[in-house]
């Protein structure tokens, strides 16, 4: 049996068995042991320890296999709560899950728009406030606030970069600023990434090698999870799809990006265009011109036929899916989700393009199929992904490698 590495830490043990009974319960402390490769006497330490903090509790007994029947373990759901928000141009959105992964109850506001990034914080705290209030979910069990974010973003600091969606918000601080305007701690993450961290934690993507969640809010990103692990580049700002060419300078002007062609802001603006040509069409836009709330419009038609709607959507998958084959190939992906508010209305015309063009331009179809879904939190899928982060860093910290063979991590 394995035993597990000198290195691990007391902090890494304890996180590494709440995850495995969080995501395999009820489970035996036999079974535990046997995943983690810990032995008896380390793994009664760790489940006598989650057991006083209240994180975990007895669930009763094994049926019997001929010896005595061993106590079930499980985690008590309500004891710890986290807060997920999805910050965008297009929409705020906050959940409350529990520590089970489940989605207790959330609300969405319209996106931060061009206002003051301080005035914007002070709403979402007392949105935060308000949503805990009426959930009856006591601060003292909530263990912080995740927050989902356009990139690029610099995590050390905890700062907004430059995202082409929220330009008031270049380098702001954005940690701290949540951190003392709500008294909770507070972690940030890629939207994208931060999605393809909730896909993992629900255990939807367990068993994939090579898993990418394409995300489409206000911006197109995407999550990379390879090996379990996620990849995050550099400085953590892998996987912007969104921002890939998908035509060539020619000499005439700097070609476009994939964001340019098939983003929310772009076919707004074509459907606008298309009717002041006098394109015919049962869409009628928004009369103060949010590209958000028109690129809904536009997908809502779409989805009920509207030629010209299913046109405009129809180009957008397209472009779409010509990035998800390039980095399908490039990374040879065996698993795609699709997540994020642009998704939630037209996400299966989105499914049906991709999965169009990877039978025919996945260059290893022959050795294997790449699965394409869409999130089972399609629209709020990178607030449920911040919530489990702050989660997992808050109750289940690990260090890089210190891992037990066999034992289930969140790949952080």
């Amino acid at each position: 049996m394995p035993k597990p590495r000198a290195a691990l830490t007391t902090a890494t043990s304890r996180g590494l068995v709440l995850d495995l009974i969080r995501s395999a319960g009820p489970i035996s402390r036999v079974e535990l042991a046997e995943r983690t490769g810990f032995t008896q006497a380390t793994m009664s330490t760790v489940v006598r320890q989650l057991i006083r903090e209240g994180l975990v509790r007895e669930a009763g007994r094994s049926e019997s296999t001929g010896g005595k029947p061993r106590v079930l373990l499980e985690v008590d759901p309500d004891a710890r709560f986290a807060v997920g928000i999805q910050l965008g141009a297009d929409f705020i959105t906050f959940v409350v899950t529990n520590l089970s992964g489940a989605l207790v109850g959330g609300t969405r506001i319209r996106g931060v728009g061009p206002s003051d990034p301080d005035l914007t914080v002070a709403r979402m705290a007392a949105q935060v406030d308000a949503l805990l209030t009426g959930l009856g979910v006591a601060p003292g069990r909530v263990v912080g606030i995740g927050i989902a974010a356009p990139g690029p973003l610099d995590l050390d600091s905890g700062s907004l970069l430059a995202p082409p969606t929220l330009a008031a918000w270049r380098d702001f601080p954005i940690r701290d600023a949540v951190r003392r305007a709500t008294g909770f701690p507070v972690t940030i993450d890629n939207d994208a990434t931060a999605a393809a961290i909730g896909e993992f934690w629900s255990g939807s993507i367990a068993g994939t090698a090579a898993h990418c969640t394409v995300y489409m809010g206000a911006g197109i990103g995407s999550g990379i999870v390879l090996g379990g692990t996620v990849y995050r580049g550099a400085s953590s700002n892998a996987g912007e799809i969104g921002q890939l060419w998908v035509s060539a300078p020619d000499g005439a002007g700097p070609g476009a990006t994939v964001e340019d062609l098939a983003g929310p802001k772009a076919i707004a603006a074509s459907a606008r265009a298309g009717l002041a040509e006098g394109r015919r069409s049962a869409v009628e836009l928004s009369p103060e011109g949010d590209p958000f709330l028109d690129f809904e419009l536009v997908a809502a038609a779409a989805v009920d036929g509207d030629p010209f709607a299913l046109e405009l959507i129809t180009r957008s998958a397209d472009h779409l899916a010509t990035a998800i084959v390039a980095v399908a190939n490039i990374l040879d992906l065996d698993s795609i989700v699709l997540a994020g508010p642009s998704f939630a209305t037209a996400g299966p015309l989105y499914l049906v393009a991709a999965e169009r063009r990877l039978a025919e331009g996945f260059f290893a179809r022959a050795r294997h199929r790449v699965q394409v879904r869409l999130s089972a939190h399609v629209a709020d899928a990178a607030a449920v992904g911040a919530a489990a982060l702050i989660l997992h860093q808050e109750l289940a910290p690990h260090s890089a490698g210190q891992t037990a063979p066999r034992a289930r991590r969140l790949p952080i």
